[in-house]
């Protein structure tokens, strides 16, 4: 598959798209615009890569709609050269959007055939993150926190307790909260002990799994 002018002009529709939804960071408008999210799917569902919704990529996992993955994005804040650590790399889409951000991405994924592929992937695309890790994002990764940032694009029944620790006092923390339907909630670090926390509506997401590999 070629990325072609017909799907840039189909990106830029699809920023257009999410700038009416409310989305206003430029950076993230503009990784919309750049990232080739139809080469992220089969290429059976090349012609819905750039419509505003989740599509299923194997392993009973989803690549996240546009506008949550812009959304998330914007909630993050992300600086060039911030250290972020993504839960869940699933297709790479979210994680290609950090890297167009210039974030350090450390990112890990529990899904064995997904982590694979999507490792692959990377490699003849040249996305490089900082680490891409199979493993359990319960956990995140100890060893090379504190982090700016962190992302979670799985549904979490609660916030895990290592993923506050690892977060620098002033680091942003964005996880879709629940079971059934989560809510996108934000958290930020005050200080050691002290996090502001804000809920910003419903979304939906795959669960986020404990301890499956």
């Amino acid at each position: 598959m070629k990325d072609t002018l017909k799907h840039r002009g189909m990106r830029n529709k699809l920023a257009e798209l999410l700038e009416a939804k409310g989305i206003t960071d430029e950076k993230v408008l503009n990784a919309i615009k750049t990232i080739p999210r139809h080469l992220f799917l089969d290429s059976g569902f090349e012609d819905h890569a750039y419509q505003d919704k989740a599509f299923p990529i194997g392993a009973d996992q989803t690549i996240s709609q546009p506008y949550t993955v812009a959304f998330q994005s914007e909630l993050l804040q992300v600086k060039p050269n911030d250290k972020v650590l993504e839960i869940g790399t699933g297709s790479g889409y979210q994680t290609a959007v950090l890297l167009d951000l210039k974030a350090k991405v450390y990112t890990i994924e529990r899904q064995q055939e997904l982590f694979k592929k999507t490792k692959l992937f990377f490699t003849k695309m040249g996305y490089r993150p900082k680490k891409m890790i199979f493993g359990d994002g319960y956990k995140g990764l100890p060893e090379e926190a504190p982090f700016d940032s962190i992302i979670v694009t799985a549904g979490a029944p609660e916030v895990p307790k290592p993923l506050m620790s690892q977060l620098k006092v002033g680091g942003r923390l964005v996880i879709p909260v629940g079971v059934d339907e989560q809510v996108m909630t934000l958290f930020v670090r005050k200080s050691e002990k002290e996090f502001q926390k804000q809920e910003l509506g419903a979304f939906r997401f795959v669960p986020l799994l404990e301890d499956k590999n």
